[in-house]
């Protein structure tokens, strides 16, 4: 009788908005996880969910692969995080690469696995064929459009406390994140950011342009100097001095840098939740040994024990 109240408890959950979570003034810690391409290990992918789902987190994102269209495997992770694990799951879904029928059919799929949380993205634009698709999407914005149409999701979206790469000022980017919103985003997660003063003024801007939904902020345990320089090429994220003397220091040392990696993410989660934000998504980059440090580091601040 005890085993099917805790399966039940589980699933009731899962089955909860993410929103409703956030705003319930308790801290809450959630994970990133990418799905393998269609050629990798699959089974891999599992175990690192599976040991992501034991940290007991508010929610587990599920990245959706630009190009995979409906044949990734978003969906059917995001399902067994949800129906098997019992952990809330928040899908990915870019649309720079997607048709608009390939979007109904994933959202579709979505709605038969019970998932009602979705974190629509633009998406990198493809590298071959043409942006936007005659039968595809230009901007988040559209896509939201389409996913508040089709049901009753909880719809998440990204924002840059740096401003887009592409776009020209951050005037510019406040303006599109605007439209967002205004189309029935429900919050927001920040790409990475490695000096919380960035985020802070963000939240200050931001407010300012009436944007009031919640923010959740994304933090990157970064565990290798490799990853770093990764990181920089695709993002323009600022590094700070004191990060920069890290990397120099142990960048050529793994298990140093992977050490004073955890350490500083684990620096700046604290910082926020002593400044009042209580919700922080992590990007874990499929390592579950670094999300469960990050967790040991964090166990006495968000009084809750990882799962057995």
């Amino acid at each position: 009788m005890e085993d099917r109240r805790t399966q039940e408890k589980q699933y009731n959950a899962a089955d909860e908005k993410i929103i409703s979570r956030i705003l319930d003034h308790k801290v809450h810690i959630s994970f990133e996880v990418f799905p393998p391409r269609i050629h990798e290990n699959y089974d891999k992918t599992m175990h690192v969910t599976e040991e992501i789902a034991k940290l007991d987190p508010a929610f587990i994102s599920v990245t959706f692969r630009s190009g995979d269209g409906i044949n990734g495997n978003t969906v059917q992770i995001a399902s067994h995080i949800r129906n098997d694990l019992g952990v809330s799951s928040l899908a990915h879904l870019a649309c720079s690469s997607t048709s608009r029928a390939e979007i109904h059919q994933v959202l579709g799929s979505l709605k038969e696995n019970g998932i009602s949380n979705v974190l629509a993205l633009r998406g990198d634009i493809p590298q071959n064929g043409p942006f936007p698709r005659p039968d595809g999407f230009q901007y988040a914005s559209e896509l939201i459009d389409v996913i508040r149409s089709e049901g009753d999701f909880c719809i998440g979206a990204a924002c840059y406390p740096e401003g887009h790469v592409d776009s020209a000022n951050r005037k510019e980017d406040v303006r599109y994140l605007k439209k967002k919103v205004d189309c029935g985003t429900d919050f927001l997660i920040t790409q990475m950011f490695f000096d919380n003063t960035i985020l802070y003024n963000f939240l200050y801007r931001i407010r300012e342009q009436g944007i009031t939904i919640p923010v959740i902020p994304g933090i990157m345990p970064v565990t290798s100097a490799k990853q770093i320089k990764h990181i920089c090429e695709i993002s323009g994220t600022a590094l700070p001095q004191r990060f920069l003397a890290i990397i120099d220091r142990f960048g050529e040392r793994p298990m140093a840098m992977q050490q004073a990696g955890i350490a500083y993410a684990t620096d700046q989660i604290i910082d926020l939740i002593a400044n009042g934000i209580n919700n922080i998504h992590i990007y874990s980059m499929n390592k579950p040994e670094v999300a469960a440090a990050i967790v040991s580091n964090l166990s006495e601040i968000i009084h809750r024990e990882p799962k057995k």
